[in-house]
């Protein structure tokens, strides 16, 4: 497999890792940032009679957050399931009266926490943060941090997305470890730990809910400051128009006059201070806006609206995937990149599929003006792809409805891996319920490891009752949620109007298109391919077009596979290494 980089990884530099707040919505004046160089080794799992402390021998040094399999880690090695991979490094310690907290954005898969051979807290979940409260591990001076992972990839039922240890056609390389940023924060002792902030709309105002360490109410202030549309800078305007004195842990609403609604043309955001009488502070941002279903005079079919107007929501499936990083983006500048290109482009929506990104990605999303539909990550047992995927596709077509009482053929058998994706699934909601460009939570895709579908519907509803649900994204619907939402490669496209549920095609396109000397794999993957740069454009024009005259019959969303080729799917707008744009054709306007 040859190995393509991008231009941000030809300009990496190694000395700047991740140095911008990895938090926008809750950031304090510093942080402390623990990217970098950390000693690793890798042995396999009961290799030793106790394996609480580092092996006795490094296998040499790893660029973090990047994983070892990837390129940019210095180490291009894969962990296996019967191996545990270490992490090491030294912290040096100046007690103050603050509290430490360390952060840990995203660990692939199964993690325990050592500070000075002393077992902090362990974690299970690739893809979600978790964090600790160090200070009482620590003593003056250098100490040390420790870390043991283990990955099962798709051995077991942990959510693993599109990872496999066998890659090939829509699945890719499987990774471990820290794949996200890992810092540091000194805090009070009652400090901030989160914010709920919800925007509703007639009359205008903001919901907020400030947490504490103490979970006991402490007073307050607030700023709103004037809102802006912060396009290139994270710069936040002088200009205060609401001030306020509240309490902590508890509901209130602060109305918003002369409001400015975000939409993908104008995504004005509020940037808002709190800070403690106790002494902590942290600032934050929301935006005004709703995504709703509203059928309009003379349709008996409803649309999807953003703050009570239809808008057709033009999309691009996004798995975020990077030849030279696996799933960390190599910097910042890159994810802007994508995401501005996407706009340029006219999409004004995003499918992030399977995978949750660093959280400056929806901030991102959220001050360049683009909708996010967010998938919750899959597990489960192995992909019985003769059911889910090939004899799904015409049952999906003909609306034939199948239950998903089926665990066995949807991998989901397991009562362990049930309640581990239904409490990730809540996390993850509300790990992002604050940024504003999130409109839609996308439960299952295609059957992977479904079912309960209308239990869960019904939980991410009350755990967010402000966004949309897709709750099983290309077939086994189970006629809940917001969406009729259709998978179509291979068929004619159609609609079929109901009346309670908007019709969306989810995946269209696919189309297949080789770039010599920009593709990773020998082999191509996609569901159509093209001989040359001019037939994949025709094809995509007359997607279209199609599209065009689908949306009065009651077509709201479409989303194309996909914006880049990854591996051996070569099936996107961009090569993997975003050197080449193979499609040049417009999107509706």
């Amino acid at each position: 497999m040859a190995q393509l980089i991008t231009k941000w990884g030809e300009e990496f530099d190694a000395g700047h890792l991740f140095e911008e707040h990895p938090r926008p919505q809750m950031r304090r004046d510093r942080f402390i940032n623990l990217n970098g160089l950390w000693e690793y080794a890798i042995e396999e799992i009961a290799s030793r009679e106790t394996q609480d402390t580092f092996p006795s021998k490094k296998d040499g040094d790893i660029l973090v957050p990047f994983s070892p399999e990837s390129h940019l880690s210095g180490v291009e090695r894969h962990l296996q399931p019967n191996e545990y991979l270490w992490y090491r490094r030294h912290y040096y310690h100046n007690p103050v009266e603050n509290r430490l907290i360390l952060h840990f954005d995203a660990v692939d898969q199964i993690c325990v926490l050592y500070i000075n051979n002393k077992e902090v807290t362990s974690h299970v979940g690739g893809y979600l943060p978790f964090s600790a409260d160090i200070t009482d591990f620590l003593s003056r001076g250098d100490n040390t941090i420790t870390l043991r992972v283990e990955d099962k990839t798709d051995t077991a039922f942990h959510a693993r997305g599109k990872q496999k240890l066998k890659p090939s056609g829509m699945f890719y390389t499987a990774q471990s470890g820290i794949w996200q940023s890992v810092w540091a924060e000194e805090v009070p002792p009652v400090s901030i730990t989160s914010l709920e902030l919800v925007p509703m709309l007639s009359p205008d105002r903001i919901q907020i809910i400030v947490h504490t360490s103490d979970h006991t109410p402490q007073p307050m202030s607030i700023r709103i400051h004037k809102p802006s549309i912060c396009e290139e800078a994270d710069t936040v305007p002088e200009e205060v128009i609401y001030r306020s004195t509240e309490t902590t842990d508890s509901l209130f609403s602060i109305p918003i006059e002369d409001t400015c609604y975000w939409t993908p043309e104008k995504p004005w955001l509020y940037h808002m201070d709190v800070r403690l009488d106790s002494g902590d502070a942290v600032g934050s941002y929301f935006a005004m806006r709703s995504f709703s279903l509203k059928t309009m005079e003379g349709e008996d079919f409803p649309r999807v609206c953003l703050n009570g107007k239809p808008l057709f929501q033009q999309g691009v499936l996004d798995q975020g995937y990077w030849p030279e990083s696996l799933m960390t983006p190599p910097c910042d500048e890159a994810m802007i990149w994508d995401l501005t290109e996407m706009k340029r482009t006219g999409y004004n929506m995003v499918r992030k599929h399977i995978k949750i990104e660093p959280e400056r990605w929806y901030y991102h999303c959220d001050r360049l003006g683009l909708i996010v539909w967010q998938d919750m990550v899959n597990g489960g047992g192995p992909i019985k792809q003769w059911f889910v995927t090939y004899a799904a596709t015409p049952l999906s077509i003909k609306r034939v409805r199948v239950s998903d009482k089926m665990y066995h053929l949807l991998s989901r058998s397991d009562k362990e891996g049930q309640t581990e994706f239904k409490n990730e699934m809540l996390a993850t909601i509300r790990l992002l319920k604050n940024h504003p460009s999130i409109c839609t939570w996308v439960i299952f895709n295609e059957g992977w490891g479904q079912f309960h579908t209308t239990r869960l519907t019904l939980l991410a509803r009350k755990a967010d009752p402000t966004r949309l649900i897709d709750q099983a994204s290309g077939w086994f619907d189970q006629r809940g949620g917001d969406f009729f939402s259709v998978h179509n490669y291979f068929f004619d496209l159609t609609v079929t109007p109901e009346k309670h549920r908007a019709n969306v095609l989810s995946e269209i396109g696919g189309i297949v298109y080789r770039v010599d000397g920009h593709s990773q794999a020998d082999g191509t993957y996609g569901y159509s391919s093209s001989s040359n740069r001019g037939e994949l454009n025709a094809a995509y024009e007359k997607l279209q077009n199609k599209l065009r005259e689908l949306i009065p019959q009651g077509l709201c969303a479409s989303v194309y596979t996909q914006w880049t080729d990854i591996e051996g799917e070569i099936n996107g707008v961009y090569t993997y290494d975003r050197k080449v744009r193979k499609i040049d054709g417009s999107v509706i306007s």
